[in-house]
């Protein structure tokens, strides 16, 4: 059964074979419910916002909350600094990475209670594995960043995270920490496809930042893939994204 809930403010849909009473899918809702309580930066009352006004030191914050601040550290290194979670105004905002190291936490949980066949999706990035309700393997599209009712391209990547970072959904909230300045306008979008989606969500909003140099970082780092598509339309992908599409 596929059901959506709006969690974290995105549409959230999980869609788990065999889970017919539904225990599953109430997990790991529950789960991105508890995320959303502690890293939102929009409500007050959230251990992230109450890290932002200084009310928290390091020692009081949770297993959780430096866990991902250290993942952060360690993204920014791996990527020369174009991945950073401290924004213009001094905060920290680490949603680029939070999406996809949610999805896959919450992967794990459903794996946990002994189900195999899955794909949790989240604003638009997802971890799949196994097959889906008939049997044949995921089939995953990408979206026109020009018109959304459009798909540009379907993978077939098997058990997988795929990650797509892009202003065309919610306005120009990427940045590129290393010039200071808003994300570079050439790129549209950027998919990356990783053996899980934390790995893809945190190097797709890191090649998007990148610009036009972003496709190649993607390819000079193993076990990733990406498809690009500049302002102008036009798509480059890695070397190895071909083998993914579906047939």
């Amino acid at each position: 059964m596929r059901e959506t809930r709006l969690i974290m403010g995105m549409p959230i849909t999980l869609e788990i074979i065999g889970d017919i009473d539904g225990s599953a899918r109430d997990a790991a809702f529950q789960y991105f419910n508890e995320v959303d309580a502690r890293f939102s930066p929009y409500k007050p009352d959230s251990e992230l916002s109450s890290m932002n006004r200084g009310e928290l030191s390091l020692s009081a914050l949770s297993p959780e909350m430096r866990e991902v601040l250290g993942l952060a550290e360690l993204t920014k290194h791996e990527t020369k600094g174009y991945f950073d979670i401290r924004r213009l105004d001094g905060s920290v905002d680490p949603s680029g990475l939070v999406k996809g190291w949610a999805i896959r936490n919450a992967a794990r949980r459903i794996e946990a209670l002994g189900f195999v066949n899955y794909c949790v999706e989240a604003g638009g990035d997802l971890q799949c594995r196994g097959h889906g309700q008939h049997g044949g393997s995921w089939r995953i599209g990408i979206r026109n960043p020009f018109d959304q009712s459009q798909i540009v391209k379907v993978l077939a990547p098997g058990d997988c995270g795929v990650a797509t970072s892009g202003a065309y959904v919610r306005g120009s909230h990427i940045y590129d920490p290393v010039a200071r300045t808003s994300a570079s306008q050439d790129i549209a979008s950027m998919t990356v496809v990783a053996r899980d989606v934390y790995e893809a969500d945190r190097f797709a909003t890191a090649a998007f930042a990148m610009g036009l140099e972003g496709i190649g970082f993607v390819e000079s780092i193993p076990g990733l893939e990406g498809y690009a598509i500049d302002c102008k339309g036009l798509a480059t992908m890695s070397s190895g994204m071909s083998r993914m599409a579906a047939t």
